[in-house]
């Protein structure tokens, strides 16, 4: 792994995505990690009509805050360095986007996140990042 994706929800399955690129890299040597944090669009016109657009992106800037604080405790911890990143939009099309964007070499990520949805076996943010990216992907459960 040299350029590396780990999408990062607040779960415990991507705080183990998180472990699993630490493991590697003591084992195989340093790569560039990068955490990311996609946030849902508010997008109901009643809520642009009382709340500012600043008011907003605070509160994306919060939960994304809030969702890598134990992957970045985790990283420092091992003494890691690591860029996060916030994005907002439809949670796998915006990571697809990110990641080509980016052009990362790998994607790690947890089977299942913090979504109510999703299948049996993987979580469907999984599934569409599956179809949809061209890079390797590890899915760690």
């Amino acid at each position: 792994m040299k350029n590396v994706l780990i999408p990062i929800d607040g779960s415990a399955n991507a705080l183990r995505a998180v472990n699993y690129v630490i493991d590697q890299v003591r084992e195989s040597g340093p790569c560039s990690i990068h955490l990311l944090n996609v946030q849902l669009p508010i997008v109901s016109g009643t809520v642009h009509a009382f709340i500012s657009k600043e008011m907003i992106q605070d509160y994306y800037e919060d939960e994304a805050k809030a969702a890598l604080a134990q992957a970045r405790i985790a990283l420092d911890k091992a003494g890691l360095t690591y860029q996060t990143a916030l994005r907002v939009g439809p949670v796998a099309a915006t990571l697809t986007a990110y990641a080509a964007e980016q052009k990362f070499d790998h994607i790690v990520m947890g089977s299942r996140g913090l979504g109510a949805a999703g299948s049996l076996l993987l979580g469907s943010v999984v599934l569409k990042v599956l179809q949809t990216v061209h890079i390797p992907v590890v899915v760690i459960n």
